[in-house]
């Protein structure tokens, strides 16, 4: 992707829109929804990195109530011809195919690479990879069993959603909140994967979320991790203008 003169990619990660309530979150959603209109300005392409929601499930007819300033923001920008890429979260990764035919918006389910302006970029919103993390691996496999997804499809959506927020919230291996401390650069796991990744392949950024920790680690000469942060305690965002990458607080 080549980005035209005065542009910039945008990312950003981690909303949990929904959390602990929807009404709760609804300050938080119009403070994304401004950045959003202050972005588009300039945006080439904007990656949002997973957990926009705090749970998302989409039943064949029938998806979560709510959001729809940001649903429409997003619809928005994309019928401005300003394409938008989704990787889908620890809290999200039941989406299908809802971004795709309603908002144009693709979605990913596995980190992917993008070249931008030369620079290569491994994107990813981050959980289950590299060492550790093994709840959390154990429970990922249950969720995204065919069978189990079959089952809970026949649950009303009343209740599986109701049962879906209450667990998204309690449950810390859902919700990564004993994870969100900085473990220093040789115990934090997502550099360790970039590190393994980088061995195999150069790479100039692997672009993060899920840590809810905005960090910038120097992996070698030219190489470097990124995580993004979050838009519940840091609002911070990543900003790449065609030669460098920058984090920054909204």
């Amino acid at each position: 992707m080549s980005i035209p003169k005065g542009g910039k990619i945008y990312f950003a990660s981690d909303n949990h829109l929904g959390a602990p309530t929807n009404e709760d979150s609804l300050p938080r959603e119009k403070k994304f929804v401004t950045w959003l209109d202050d972005v588009k300005k300039d945006a080439a392409a904007i990656f949002l990195l997973g957990d926009l929601f705090d749970f998302w499930f989409e039943y064949k007819t029938v998806v979560p109530k709510g959001f729809t300033r940001t649903l429409g923001k997003l619809a928005e920008i994309s019928d401005a011809g300003i394409p938008i890429y989704y990787f889908v979260g620890n809290h999200d990764l039941w989406m299908a195919n809802y971004f795709n035919k309603e908002l144009n918006i693709p979605v990913f389910h596995r980190p992917q690479e993008f070249t931008l302006n030369n620079k290569t970029f491994f994107i990813g919103h981050g959980d289950g990879l590299g060492p550790g993390d093994k709840g959390y691996k154990r429970m990922k496999k249950v969720f995204t069993n065919p069978f189990f997804k079959w089952l809970f499809r026949w649950l009303h959506p009343d209740i599986g959603v109701r049962i879906a927020q209450y667990l998204s919230v309690k449950n810390k291996l859902i919700s990564g909140e004993e994870d969100a401390q900085f473990l220093g650069e040789d115990n934090e796991w997502l550099a360790l994967y970039s590190k393994k990744k980088l061995a195999e392949k150069h790479r100039d950024y692997f672009v993060f979320g899920h840590r809810h920790l905005p960090l910038e680690i120097q992996l070698n000469k030219t190489s470097k991790y990124i995580n993004l942060g979050d838009w519940i305690t840091h609002y911070t965002y990543g900003v790449f203008d065609g030669e460098t990458f920058e984090l920054k607080t909204y």
